[in-house]
Protein backbone atom coordinates (compact mmCIF):
# COMPACT_ATOMS: atom_id res chain seq x y z
CA UNK A 1 0.00 0.00 0.00
CA UNK A 2 1.13 3.83 -0.81
CA UNK A 3 -0.65 7.24 -0.47
CA UNK A 4 -3.01 8.56 -2.30
CA UNK A 5 0.14 10.58 -4.15
CA UNK A 6 1.90 7.06 -4.47
CA UNK A 7 5.03 7.90 -1.85
CA UNK A 8 5.38 4.51 0.77
CA UNK A 9 3.65 4.16 3.78
CA UNK A 10 4.86 6.66 6.94
CA UNK A 11 2.84 5.96 10.37
CA UNK A 12 3.19 7.63 13.40
CA UNK A 13 2.91 6.67 17.15
CA UNK A 14 2.70 10.05 18.98
CA UNK A 15 1.53 9.55 22.96
CA UNK A 16 1.95 12.06 25.41
CA UNK A 17 4.25 11.31 28.73
CA UNK A 18 1.49 11.91 30.84
CA UNK A 19 1.68 8.68 33.84
CA UNK A 20 2.02 4.85 33.06
CA UNK A 21 1.51 3.62 29.38
CA UNK A 22 -2.44 1.69 29.42
CA UNK A 23 -3.03 -0.90 26.97
CA UNK A 24 -5.48 1.35 24.71
CA UNK A 25 -2.23 3.41 24.15
CA UNK A 26 -0.36 -0.29 23.42
CA UNK A 27 -3.09 -1.29 21.26
CA UNK A 28 -2.90 1.84 18.74
CA UNK A 29 1.13 1.22 18.95
CA UNK A 30 0.71 -1.95 18.12
CA UNK A 31 -1.90 -1.45 14.70
CA UNK A 32 0.51 1.28 13.36
CA UNK A 33 3.85 -0.65 14.12
CA UNK A 34 2.73 -3.94 12.60
CA UNK A 35 0.92 -1.40 9.37
CA UNK A 36 4.29 -0.44 8.71
CA UNK A 37 6.10 -3.28 8.90
CA UNK A 38 3.61 -4.82 6.46
CA UNK A 39 4.14 -2.82 3.98
CA UNK A 40 7.50 -2.05 4.56
CA UNK A 41 7.11 1.35 5.21
CA UNK A 42 8.41 4.01 7.89
CA UNK A 43 7.50 4.46 11.86
CA UNK A 44 8.00 7.61 12.98
CA UNK A 45 7.74 7.89 17.47
CA UNK A 46 6.73 11.50 18.49
CA UNK A 47 6.40 12.71 21.61
CA UNK A 48 3.35 15.17 22.40
CA UNK A 49 4.74 16.66 25.23
CA UNK A 50 3.61 20.06 24.92
CA UNK A 51 1.39 19.68 28.47
CA UNK A 52 4.09 21.27 30.46
CA UNK A 53 1.71 20.74 33.40
CA UNK A 54 1.14 17.12 32.97
CA UNK A 55 4.41 15.95 31.36
CA UNK A 56 6.97 14.37 33.12
CA UNK A 57 10.55 13.26 31.96
CA UNK A 58 9.69 9.78 34.10
CA UNK A 59 7.02 9.51 31.86
CA UNK A 60 9.20 9.84 28.92
CA UNK A 61 11.33 7.29 29.96
CA UNK A 62 8.29 4.90 30.50
CA UNK A 63 7.11 5.29 27.07
CA UNK A 64 10.35 4.39 25.64
CA UNK A 65 11.42 1.65 28.26
CA UNK A 66 7.87 0.21 27.33
CA UNK A 67 8.17 0.81 23.59
CA UNK A 68 11.24 -1.61 24.25
CA UNK A 69 9.66 -4.22 26.14
CA UNK A 70 7.32 -4.70 23.87
CA UNK A 71 9.62 -5.27 21.03
CA UNK A 72 8.12 -2.09 19.28
CA UNK A 73 11.85 -0.81 17.14
CA UNK A 74 11.11 2.96 15.45
CA UNK A 75 12.39 3.95 12.27
CA UNK A 76 12.51 8.04 13.46
CA UNK A 77 11.79 9.90 16.60
CA UNK A 78 13.93 9.33 19.75
CA UNK A 79 17.40 7.78 20.09
CA UNK A 80 17.17 7.21 16.71
CA UNK A 81 16.90 10.66 14.95
CA UNK A 82 15.82 11.36 11.37
CA UNK A 83 15.45 13.72 9.08
CA UNK A 84 12.78 15.59 10.53
CA UNK A 85 14.16 16.45 13.99
CA UNK A 86 13.16 16.78 17.08
CA UNK A 87 10.61 14.18 17.51
CA UNK A 88 9.38 16.47 20.75
CA UNK A 89 6.92 18.83 20.60
CA UNK A 90 8.55 20.55 23.66
CA UNK A 91 11.51 20.93 21.20
CA UNK A 92 9.70 22.47 17.94
CA UNK A 93 7.59 25.47 19.08
CA UNK A 94 9.62 28.21 16.95
CA UNK A 95 7.91 26.14 14.12
CA UNK A 96 4.18 26.30 15.23
CA UNK A 97 4.77 29.50 15.82
CA UNK A 98 5.72 30.45 12.47
CA UNK A 99 3.22 28.47 10.86
CA UNK A 100 0.34 30.19 12.96
CA UNK A 101 1.23 33.50 11.74
CA UNK A 102 1.66 32.45 8.24
CA UNK A 103 -2.20 31.29 8.49
CA UNK A 104 -3.14 34.21 9.95
CA UNK A 105 -1.41 36.51 6.97
CA UNK A 106 -3.05 34.02 4.69
CA UNK A 107 -6.71 34.43 6.24
CA UNK A 108 -7.01 30.89 7.37
CA UNK A 109 -6.96 31.83 10.84
CA UNK A 110 -8.11 34.91 12.91
CA UNK A 111 -8.08 36.72 16.03
CA UNK A 112 -10.50 35.87 18.42
CA UNK A 113 -11.20 38.19 21.76
CA UNK A 114 -14.00 36.73 23.39
CA UNK A 115 -13.97 36.00 26.98
CA UNK A 116 -14.67 32.79 28.28
CA UNK A 117 -17.99 34.19 30.00
CA UNK A 118 -19.19 35.65 26.80
CA UNK A 119 -18.86 32.45 25.05
CA UNK A 120 -21.03 30.31 27.71
CA UNK A 121 -22.98 33.19 26.96
CA UNK A 122 -23.86 32.31 23.55
CA UNK A 123 -23.54 28.75 23.61
CA UNK A 124 -26.99 28.61 26.24
CA UNK A 125 -28.40 30.94 23.95
CA UNK A 126 -27.86 28.83 20.75
CA UNK A 127 -28.75 25.82 23.14
CA UNK A 128 -32.26 27.04 24.28
CA UNK A 129 -33.06 28.11 20.23
CA UNK A 130 -32.46 24.47 19.41
CA UNK A 131 -29.05 25.31 17.26
CA UNK A 132 -25.70 24.25 17.53
CA UNK A 133 -23.69 25.62 20.21
CA UNK A 134 -20.24 25.62 18.81
CA UNK A 135 -18.74 28.62 18.24
CA UNK A 136 -20.54 31.41 16.32
CA UNK A 137 -18.10 33.22 14.59
CA UNK A 138 -18.15 36.40 16.62
CA UNK A 139 -14.84 37.57 16.00
CA UNK A 140 -14.65 36.26 12.51
CA UNK A 141 -14.92 39.78 10.64
CA UNK A 142 -13.48 42.30 13.16
CA UNK A 143 -12.99 46.12 12.25
CA UNK A 144 -9.82 48.17 13.25
CA UNK A 145 -11.98 49.45 15.71
CA UNK A 146 -12.85 46.23 17.19
CA UNK A 147 -9.88 44.70 17.54
CA UNK A 148 -8.14 48.30 19.11
CA UNK A 149 -10.97 48.25 21.83
CA UNK A 150 -10.97 44.81 23.01
CA UNK A 151 -7.14 45.55 22.78
CA UNK A 152 -7.93 48.51 25.22
CA UNK A 153 -9.99 46.50 27.58
CA UNK A 154 -6.74 44.15 28.24
CA UNK A 155 -8.09 41.44 26.26
CA UNK A 156 -5.48 38.64 25.06
CA UNK A 157 -6.64 36.65 22.30
CA UNK A 158 -6.57 32.92 21.17
CA UNK A 159 -6.13 32.27 17.54
CA UNK A 160 -8.78 30.15 15.50
CA UNK A 161 -8.56 28.63 12.20
CA UNK A 162 -11.53 29.50 9.73
CA UNK A 163 -13.64 26.46 8.82
CA UNK A 164 -14.81 25.98 5.17
CA UNK A 165 -18.62 26.71 4.68
CA UNK A 166 -18.88 23.37 2.99
CA UNK A 167 -19.20 20.12 3.88
CA UNK A 168 -16.59 17.92 4.58
CA UNK A 169 -16.33 14.48 3.23
CA UNK A 170 -13.72 11.61 3.94
CA UNK A 171 -13.02 7.89 3.66
CA UNK A 172 -12.27 6.44 6.96
CA UNK A 173 -9.58 3.31 6.57
CA UNK A 174 -12.12 1.39 9.05
CA UNK A 175 -15.80 3.18 8.88
CA UNK A 176 -16.09 4.21 4.98
CA UNK A 177 -17.52 7.35 3.79
CA UNK A 178 -18.38 10.11 6.37
CA UNK A 179 -19.61 13.56 6.02
CA UNK A 180 -19.38 16.27 8.82
CA UNK A 181 -21.53 19.23 7.35
CA UNK A 182 -20.43 22.65 8.24
CA UNK A 183 -22.95 23.70 11.43
CA UNK A 184 -21.31 21.04 13.21
CA UNK A 185 -17.79 21.68 12.42
CA UNK A 186 -17.01 25.50 14.34
CA UNK A 187 -14.05 27.78 13.86
CA UNK A 188 -11.94 25.77 16.51
CA UNK A 189 -8.80 27.40 18.56
CA UNK A 190 -5.27 26.45 17.60
CA UNK A 191 -3.42 28.84 19.80
CA UNK A 192 -3.99 29.73 23.33
CA UNK A 193 -4.13 32.93 24.66
CA UNK A 194 -0.46 33.37 25.74
CA UNK A 195 0.76 31.89 22.91
CA UNK A 196 1.24 28.53 23.40
CA UNK A 197 -0.22 26.14 20.20
CA UNK A 198 -2.78 23.78 21.05
CA UNK A 199 -2.77 20.13 19.92
CA UNK A 200 -5.17 20.98 17.05
CA UNK A 201 -2.45 23.00 15.24
CA UNK A 202 0.59 21.01 16.59
CA UNK A 203 -0.30 17.46 15.55
CA UNK A 204 -1.30 17.99 12.75
CA UNK A 205 1.21 20.45 11.35
CA UNK A 206 3.73 17.96 13.02
CA UNK A 207 1.71 15.17 10.14
CA UNK A 208 2.20 17.32 7.61
CA UNK A 209 6.28 18.16 7.98
CA UNK A 210 7.00 14.72 8.94
CA UNK A 211 4.76 13.60 5.45
CA UNK A 212 2.89 11.07 7.18
CA UNK A 213 0.55 9.57 4.96
CA UNK A 214 -1.77 7.13 7.16
CA UNK A 215 -3.38 8.50 10.46
CA UNK A 216 -4.14 5.30 12.84
CA UNK A 217 -5.60 6.83 15.66
CA UNK A 218 -8.57 6.03 18.41
CA UNK A 219 -11.93 6.92 17.41
CA UNK A 220 -12.54 9.57 20.47
CA UNK A 221 -10.32 12.04 17.87
CA UNK A 222 -12.96 10.81 15.18
CA UNK A 223 -14.56 13.97 15.66
CA UNK A 224 -11.13 16.38 15.14
CA UNK A 225 -10.92 14.45 11.27
CA UNK A 226 -12.67 17.12 9.40
CA UNK A 227 -11.00 20.34 11.38
CA UNK A 228 -7.58 18.07 10.35
CA UNK A 229 -8.61 18.01 6.84
CA UNK A 230 -9.61 21.86 6.37
CA UNK A 231 -6.44 22.93 8.38
CA UNK A 232 -4.20 20.19 5.56
CA UNK A 233 -6.20 21.75 2.94
CA UNK A 234 -4.67 25.21 3.98
CA UNK A 235 -1.26 23.82 4.90
CA UNK A 236 -1.39 22.20 1.09
CA UNK A 237 -1.93 26.36 0.21
CA UNK A 238 0.65 27.64 1.98
CA UNK A 239 3.72 24.93 1.03
CA UNK A 240 3.62 23.17 4.68
CA UNK A 241 1.90 20.18 3.46
CA UNK A 242 2.37 17.79 0.39
CA UNK A 243 -1.13 15.92 0.54
CA UNK A 244 -3.65 14.96 3.30
CA UNK A 245 -3.02 11.52 4.89
CA UNK A 246 -5.47 8.72 5.17
CA UNK A 247 -7.42 8.51 8.12
CA UNK A 248 -8.63 4.83 10.23
CA UNK A 249 -10.24 5.40 13.55
CA UNK A 250 -9.39 2.17 15.88
CA UNK A 251 -12.58 0.94 17.73
CA UNK A 252 -12.87 1.52 21.52
CA UNK A 253 -11.72 -0.91 24.15
CA UNK A 254 -14.25 -1.22 26.19
CA UNK A 255 -13.66 -1.92 30.23
CA UNK A 256 -16.49 -3.21 33.14
CA UNK A 257 -20.19 -2.08 32.11
CA UNK A 258 -19.15 -1.67 28.60
CA UNK A 259 -17.61 1.59 29.93
CA UNK A 260 -14.91 2.66 27.82
CA UNK A 261 -11.38 1.67 29.11
CA UNK A 262 -10.04 5.03 31.19
CA UNK A 263 -6.27 5.27 31.48
CA UNK A 264 -7.11 5.86 34.78
CA UNK A 265 -8.61 2.21 35.42
CA UNK A 266 -6.24 0.09 37.15
CA UNK A 267 -7.21 -2.45 34.49
CA UNK A 268 -5.77 -0.47 31.60
CA UNK A 269 -2.23 0.04 33.19
CA UNK A 270 0.70 -1.62 31.31
CA UNK A 271 3.16 -1.77 34.17
CA UNK A 272 0.36 -4.02 36.04
CA UNK A 273 0.53 -6.26 33.14
CA UNK A 274 4.59 -6.95 33.45
CA UNK A 275 4.56 -6.83 37.36
CA UNK A 276 2.21 -9.70 36.42
CA UNK A 277 4.59 -11.90 34.30
CA UNK A 278 2.63 -11.04 30.90
CA UNK A 279 4.61 -11.65 28.14
CA UNK A 280 4.97 -9.08 25.28
CA UNK A 281 3.81 -11.52 22.98
CA UNK A 282 1.15 -12.65 24.21
CA UNK A 283 -0.27 -9.33 25.54
CA UNK A 284 0.26 -8.30 22.60
CA UNK A 285 -1.50 -11.36 20.55
CA UNK A 286 -4.67 -10.35 22.76
CA UNK A 287 -4.07 -6.79 22.20
CA UNK A 288 -4.17 -7.30 18.63
CA UNK A 289 -7.91 -8.65 18.58
CA UNK A 290 -9.25 -5.83 19.86
CA UNK A 291 -10.62 -5.02 16.95
CA UNK A 292 -8.87 -7.24 14.36
CA UNK A 293 -8.21 -11.47 14.21
CA UNK A 294 -5.88 -13.06 12.08
CA UNK A 295 -8.53 -15.61 10.86
CA UNK A 296 -11.92 -16.77 12.01
CA UNK A 297 -10.42 -19.85 13.45
CA UNK A 298 -7.40 -19.14 15.15
CA UNK A 299 -6.67 -16.90 18.06
CA UNK A 300 -3.06 -17.91 19.08
CA UNK A 301 -0.48 -16.44 16.60
CA UNK A 302 3.33 -14.42 16.44
CA UNK A 303 3.60 -11.29 15.58
CA UNK A 304 5.47 -12.21 12.65
CA UNK A 305 2.34 -13.92 11.92
CA UNK A 306 0.42 -10.36 12.49
CA UNK A 307 2.75 -8.62 10.58
CA UNK A 308 2.35 -10.84 7.77
CA UNK A 309 -1.30 -10.29 7.51
CA UNK A 310 -2.47 -6.91 8.98
CA UNK A 311 -3.78 -4.35 7.12
CA UNK A 312 -5.98 -1.49 8.82
CA UNK A 313 -9.06 -2.23 6.50
CA UNK A 314 -9.28 -5.11 8.06
CA UNK A 315 -10.00 -4.01 11.26
CA UNK A 316 -13.47 -4.02 12.41
CA UNK A 317 -15.21 -0.59 13.82
CA UNK A 318 -17.69 -1.90 16.67
CA UNK A 319 -16.06 -1.26 19.67
CA UNK A 320 -14.14 -4.44 21.31
CA UNK A 321 -14.44 -5.28 25.12
CA UNK A 322 -10.89 -6.34 27.37
CA UNK A 323 -11.61 -9.80 28.82
CA UNK A 324 -8.75 -10.01 31.24
CA UNK A 325 -9.68 -13.87 31.92
CA UNK A 326 -9.54 -14.31 27.86
CA UNK A 327 -6.23 -12.03 27.95
CA UNK A 328 -4.65 -14.58 30.67
CA UNK A 329 -5.19 -17.41 28.48
CA UNK A 330 -3.68 -16.57 25.24
CA UNK A 331 -0.87 -15.05 27.40
CA UNK A 332 -0.67 -18.91 28.99
CA UNK A 333 -0.69 -19.98 25.82
CA UNK A 334 2.01 -18.41 25.07
CA UNK A 335 4.17 -19.67 27.72
CA UNK A 336 4.02 -23.02 26.54
CA UNK A 337 5.36 -22.19 23.03
CA UNK A 338 8.52 -20.96 24.65
CA UNK A 339 11.83 -23.04 24.74
CA UNK A 340 11.82 -24.47 27.84
CA UNK A 341 15.47 -22.78 28.44
CA UNK A 342 13.72 -18.99 27.68
CA UNK A 343 11.06 -20.05 29.95
CA UNK A 344 13.68 -20.57 33.21
CA UNK A 345 14.87 -17.02 32.02
CA UNK A 346 11.88 -15.16 31.98
CA UNK A 347 10.81 -16.72 35.39
CA UNK A 348 14.11 -15.41 37.06
CA UNK A 349 12.37 -11.92 38.34
CA UNK A 350 9.85 -14.09 40.22
CA UNK A 351 11.89 -16.31 41.47
CA UNK A 352 14.86 -13.60 43.80
CA UNK A 353 14.27 -11.16 46.53
CA UNK A 354 12.19 -8.67 46.83
CA UNK A 355 9.86 -11.55 45.14
CA UNK A 356 10.33 -14.65 46.36
CA UNK A 357 9.68 -15.71 50.05
CA UNK A 358 12.66 -18.05 50.71
CA UNK A 359 16.42 -16.77 51.32
CA UNK A 360 19.05 -16.47 48.50
CA UNK A 361 20.77 -19.54 49.68
CA UNK A 362 18.22 -22.07 49.82
CA UNK A 363 17.62 -21.55 45.78
CA UNK A 364 18.43 -24.46 44.48
CA UNK A 365 19.60 -24.25 40.45
CA UNK A 366 19.42 -27.95 40.02
CA UNK A 367 15.34 -28.54 41.26
CA UNK A 368 14.79 -25.52 39.39
CA UNK A 369 15.61 -26.73 36.15
CA UNK A 370 14.45 -30.31 36.67
CA UNK A 371 10.63 -28.58 37.56
CA UNK A 372 10.55 -25.81 35.05
CA UNK A 373 9.23 -27.96 32.16
CA UNK A 374 6.33 -29.09 34.59
CA UNK A 375 5.14 -25.59 35.73
CA UNK A 376 5.70 -24.26 32.45
CA UNK A 377 2.48 -26.28 31.56
CA UNK A 378 0.13 -24.88 34.58
CA UNK A 379 1.14 -20.98 34.36
CA UNK A 380 -1.38 -18.26 32.87
CA UNK A 381 1.07 -15.85 34.32
CA UNK A 382 5.27 -15.41 35.03
CA UNK A 383 4.08 -14.23 38.53
CA UNK A 384 2.50 -17.36 39.43
CA UNK A 385 5.90 -19.70 39.04
CA UNK A 386 6.70 -18.17 42.82
CA UNK A 387 3.63 -19.99 44.57
CA UNK A 388 4.05 -22.99 42.49
CA UNK A 389 7.88 -23.55 43.49
CA UNK A 390 8.04 -22.44 46.73
CA UNK A 391 7.31 -26.03 48.52
CA UNK A 392 11.17 -26.77 47.01
CA UNK A 393 12.71 -23.80 48.38
CA UNK A 394 11.54 -22.97 51.68
CA UNK A 395 12.40 -25.00 54.90
CA UNK A 396 8.41 -25.83 54.95
CA UNK A 397 5.47 -25.76 53.31
CA UNK A 398 3.23 -22.51 53.81
CA UNK A 399 -0.04 -24.44 54.37
CA UNK A 400 -3.17 -22.52 53.08
CA UNK A 401 -5.27 -23.26 56.13
CA UNK A 402 -8.78 -24.03 53.62
CA UNK A 403 -6.79 -26.72 51.71
CA UNK A 404 -5.73 -28.22 54.65
CA UNK A 405 -9.31 -28.42 56.19
CA UNK A 406 -10.43 -29.37 52.65
CA UNK A 407 -7.53 -32.49 52.19
CA UNK A 408 -7.14 -33.58 55.69
CA UNK A 409 -10.76 -35.56 56.44
CA UNK A 410 -11.34 -38.26 58.70
CA UNK A 411 -8.92 -41.15 57.91
CA UNK A 412 -6.17 -39.21 56.72
CA UNK A 413 -4.34 -40.00 58.82
CA UNK A 414 -4.28 -43.59 58.22
CA UNK A 415 -4.32 -43.00 54.31
CA UNK A 416 -1.32 -40.52 55.16
CA UNK A 417 0.73 -43.54 57.29
CA UNK A 418 -0.06 -45.99 54.10
CA UNK A 419 1.30 -43.74 51.60
CA UNK A 420 4.23 -43.13 53.35
CA UNK A 421 4.66 -46.59 54.18
CA UNK A 422 4.49 -47.31 50.28
CA UNK A 423 6.30 -44.27 49.17
CA UNK A 424 9.65 -45.42 51.82
CA UNK A 425 9.92 -48.31 49.78
CA UNK A 426 9.31 -47.26 46.19
CA UNK A 427 11.72 -45.69 43.53
CA UNK A 428 12.44 -42.19 43.96
CA UNK A 429 13.75 -41.66 40.77
CA UNK A 430 10.57 -42.55 38.90
CA UNK A 431 6.94 -40.36 39.08
CA UNK A 432 5.14 -43.36 37.91
CA UNK A 433 6.68 -45.76 40.88
CA UNK A 434 5.17 -42.58 42.74
CA UNK A 435 2.21 -42.53 41.74
CA UNK A 436 1.60 -46.57 42.19
CA UNK A 437 2.55 -46.56 45.92
CA UNK A 438 -0.11 -43.73 46.17
CA UNK A 439 -2.41 -45.59 44.14
CA UNK A 440 -1.91 -48.84 46.18
CA UNK A 441 -2.17 -46.57 49.61
CA UNK A 442 -5.83 -45.42 48.71
CA UNK A 443 -6.81 -49.23 47.29
CA UNK A 444 -5.79 -50.17 50.69
CA UNK A 445 -8.36 -47.35 52.11
CA UNK A 446 -10.84 -47.63 49.35
CA UNK A 447 -10.04 -44.72 47.82
CA UNK A 448 -9.37 -43.31 44.01
CA UNK A 449 -6.29 -42.00 43.16
CA UNK A 450 -7.74 -38.11 43.57
CA UNK A 451 -8.98 -38.46 46.55
CA UNK A 452 -5.74 -40.53 47.69
CA UNK A 453 -2.57 -38.26 46.61
CA UNK A 454 -4.76 -35.01 48.00
CA UNK A 455 -3.70 -35.33 51.73
CA UNK A 456 -0.31 -35.96 50.48
CA UNK A 457 -0.03 -32.78 48.11
CA UNK A 458 -1.07 -30.42 51.03
CA UNK A 459 1.38 -32.22 53.19
CA UNK A 460 4.19 -32.23 51.04
CA UNK A 461 3.53 -28.66 49.49
CA UNK A 462 0.89 -27.19 51.87
CA UNK A 463 -1.78 -26.66 48.89
CA UNK A 464 -4.31 -28.49 47.24
CA UNK A 465 -3.40 -27.44 43.50
CA UNK A 466 0.04 -26.54 42.20
CA UNK A 467 1.92 -29.34 40.04
CA UNK A 468 1.89 -32.69 38.93
CA UNK A 469 2.48 -34.36 42.29
CA UNK A 470 4.81 -36.93 41.32
CA UNK A 471 7.27 -34.89 39.26
CA UNK A 472 6.92 -32.41 42.22
CA UNK A 473 7.76 -35.44 44.80
CA UNK A 474 10.92 -36.68 42.42
CA UNK A 475 12.27 -33.07 42.65
CA UNK A 476 11.67 -32.31 46.36
CA UNK A 477 13.26 -35.61 47.36
CA UNK A 478 12.63 -38.58 49.11
CA UNK A 479 14.23 -36.90 52.61
CA UNK A 480 12.13 -33.75 52.60
CA UNK A 481 8.81 -35.36 51.20
CA UNK A 482 8.85 -38.12 54.29
CA UNK A 483 9.92 -35.75 56.27
CA UNK A 484 6.83 -33.39 55.33
CA UNK A 485 4.23 -35.98 55.87
CA UNK A 486 5.82 -36.96 59.19
CA UNK A 487 5.09 -33.61 60.17
CA UNK A 488 1.82 -33.46 59.00
CA UNK A 489 1.14 -36.64 60.72
CA UNK A 490 2.21 -35.42 64.08
CA UNK A 491 0.01 -32.10 63.48
CA UNK A 492 -3.16 -34.33 62.75
CA UNK A 493 -2.27 -36.30 65.87
CA UNK A 494 -1.90 -33.30 67.97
Amino acid sequence: MASASGSPVRVRFCPSPTGNPHVGLVRTALFNWAFARHHQGTLVFRIEDTDAARDSEESYDQLLDSMRWLGFDWDEGPEVGGPHAPYRQSQRMDIYQDVAQKLLDAGHAYRCYCSQEELDTRREAARAAGKPSGYDGHCRELTDAQVEEYTSQGREPIVRFRMPDEAITFTDLVRGEITYLPENVPDYGIVRANGAPLYTLVNPVDDALMEITHVLRGEDLLSSTPRQIALYKALIELGVAKEIPAFGHLPYVMGEGNKKLSKRDPQSSLNLYRERGFLPEGLLNYLSLLGWSLSADQDIFTIEEMVAAFDVSDVQPNPARFDLKKCEAINGDHIRLLEVKDFTERCRPWLKAPVAPWAPEDFDEAKWQAIAPHAQTRLKVLSEITDNVDFLFLPEPVFDEASWTKAMKEGSDALLTTAREKLDAADWTSPEALKEAVLAAGEAHGLKLGKAQAPVRVAVTGRTVGLPLFESLEVLGKEKALARIDAALARLAA
